[in-house]
């Protein structure tokens, strides 16, 4: 399969997709990953380093003629999300992914592809080891652990880069300058409960949710994409309010940066409300589906007998979460005021756990105003302290602010026009980039992002086009020539 791709053009880019996407790369487990690239620079015999908490760092000189040019940081990072479908085996550890092409998109076989943000280390990766692209000096940024903290980033000591200039290859639309980003913060709560016996006379039932499309939490939140969680807590809700249904186990979404595809929950009900119980959740089984007919098309709702749980939560503790999680804030909360048809804040509800006598919930509230983000995530411990959880917020990282007066905006703007005769679409994104993390130890760096086209990022669904990606190339061997002189 890797070979239909690497026969792809640009073969420069494609076949260092190619080689990273061998590389376990998931994140928290970058150890693999971060030894190939201190090897890719060695090998090329250019300065190669890595810092304390594993960011990489190769710096290649000036081609002839273009040594009075502002050096350019170009960075990326090299960790992926990992999800895959539930009845696709595959170990994110010790396996690479298995790509195909189909038409115009690589695609990944029941995995995440990991073109986030692998083409763009694949394109630094080619203009290192290029011998006729012209360019100033390099320094090229590897970070780490981008996807579920962006401890890369944060790590990051002021002092260790030198360039004036930085180009972060890590957004998803070809047409797309990036000037500003959303901060965000994780937020979650942990309470224990005491199960109980089941009662006698009673069945057990297990109630799945699937086939949702999943997505990023940030680039895909505005969507009205389906959250398994919520979808599973309406059921639940329903169950327990008409017909004293008990909840054993759930087992929701997983990472906090990806839209939650899939929810399990094992229950009980009572054998004299048997036949009315799932009347009941036929009916609003269907409702859901029509209201996601539209956006969710494969949406699967599945209530199967098992064997009865013998263990059940406490029927005030469910109560509260219940009611809890119904309230709970999800999908957007508010839109900016100042950039047309950008989200401004929102909740991801990511991840809910019922097990073993614990309950836990995380969230990823997003916001491009830092006192907007603390407000809806105060919200949302307020709802979880109510029933008693303790809560945290932690990986908080702020947000990137957009600059309209960027010299490289501009030189951006107008290589774009000259190439494609069109103008881009300069924009701030939802999602949570690194430029405001490397705005706080470099804050007179002059920064930009753009990418190629990349559809269902944090999901198995995930898809990168391969004309766009010829586009992107082409783009940012232009850019490199056009770097201003210093000053």
């Amino acid at each position: 399969m890797s070979q239909e791709v690497r026969n792809l053009e640009p073969k420069a880019l494609w076949n260092h997709f190619a080689d990273i996407n061998a590389v376990p790369r998931a994140s928290k487990k970058e150890e693999a990953i971060i030894q190939f690239m201190l090897d890719f620079g060695q090998k090329l015999g250019l300065d190669t380093q890595k810092d304390a908490v594993g960011n990489v760092l190769i710096k290649k000189p000036a081609t002839p003629g273009m040594e009075n040019r502002k050096t350019v940081v170009m960075q990326s990072h090299l960790d992926m999300v990992h999800q895959k479908n539930n009845d696709t085996i595959f170990d994110f550890a010790t396996q690479g992914i298995e790509m195909w092409v189909d038409g115009d998109w690589v695609k990944a076989k029941g995995t995440t592809l990991g073109a986030d943000n692998g083409l763009g280390v694949a394109a630094i990766m080619a203009v290192l080891a290029s011998t006729d692209i012209a360019h100033p000096a390099i320094e090229a940024l590897f970070t780490i652990d981008e996807e579920t903290g962006m401890t890369g980033a944060k790590g990051l000591e002021g002092g260790w880069l030198q360039g004036e200039i930085l180009l972060n290859l890590d957004t998803e639309e070809d047409d797309e300058i990036d000037i500003g980003c959303a901060g965000g913060i994780d937020v979650s709560g942990f309470r224990t409960y005491q199960e109980e016996e089941t009662p006698e006379s009673s069945v057990g039932y297990q109630i799945s949710v699937k086939g949702l499309q999943g997505g990023h939490s940030g680039m895909d939140i505005h969507k009205g994409l389906g959250n398994a969680n919520k979808i599973m807590n309406r059921l639940l809700f329903d169950g327990f309010e008409n017909f004293g249904m008990q909840i054993s186990t759930i087992q929701g979404g997983g990472l906090r940066n990806a839209i939650p595809r899939e929810s399990v929950a094992n229950i009980i009900i009572a054998s004299m409300y048997e036949d009315a119980f799932l009347l009941e959740m036929k009916e609003l089984v269907e409702d859901i589906k029509t209201e996601f007919a539209v956006t969710e098309p494969q949406l699967q709702i599945e209530i199967t007998k098992i064997n009865t749980p013998a263990k059940v939560l406490d029927l005030g503790v469910q109560e509260g979460l219940l009611r809890s999680l119904y309230t709970l804030p999800n999908g957007v909360y508010r839109m900016s005021a100042t950039m047309q048809d950008l989200v401004e804040t929102s909740n991801n509800l990511a991840r809910v756990s019922v097990q073993d006598g614990t309950i836990e919930i995380h969230c990823l509230t997003r916001s491009s105003v830092e006192t907007s983000k603390y407000d809806l995530a105060n919200a949302i411990r307020s709802a979880l302290e109510l029933i008693g959880c303790e809560v945290t917020f932690s990986g908080s990282y702020p947000g990137w602010t957009p600059n309209v007066d960027s010299p490289i905006l501009k030189t951006l703007t107008k290589v774009y026009e000259d190439l494609f005769h069109t103008k881009p679409r300069v924009v701030a994104c939802h999602a949570g980039l690194e430029c405001g993390i490397l705005g706080t130890n470099y804050p007179n760096m002059d920064m930009i992002s753009f990418g190629p086209t990349i559809h269902g990022a944090h999901s198995p669904e995930e898809r990168a086009s391969i004309s766009s990606s010829q586009k992107f190339w082409k783009f940012l061997q232009q850019i490199l020539k056009e770097i201003p002189q210093k000053s």
